[in-house]
């Protein structure tokens, strides 16, 4: 079984088109929607596609990894100022 160029998605066989490029390159769609969102779009800013649920995937494991980053700069900077405001106090 062929996967779709586009969508990622398992074409089962007698299914599907097969677009051929100039460049020898063959190409292959689930359907008639996966062809047109192929000339029109990229597959990674499609949310169906398997390319767009990979990139996000990888967004938010980077997003997580910069929020433990952040909160851990944040307990640091409010011990030194809870020093600040304790010698302001005295």
């Amino acid at each position: 079984m062929v996967k779709c160029s586009f969508s990622g998605k398992e074409i089962a066989p007698g299914k599907g088109l097969m677009y051929v490029k100039s460049d020898g390159k063959i190409l292959y769609f689930a359907g008639r929607k996966e062809e047109k969102n192929w000339k029109m779009r990229k597959a990674q800013n499609v949310a169906w596609t398997a390319e767009y649920r990979k990139a996000k995937k990888e967004r938010m494991a980077a997003a997580k990894h910069e929020k433990k980053k952040d909160t851990s700069v944040k307990k640091e900077t409010s011990k030194s100022q809870t020093k600040k405001s304790a010698s302001k106090k005295n």
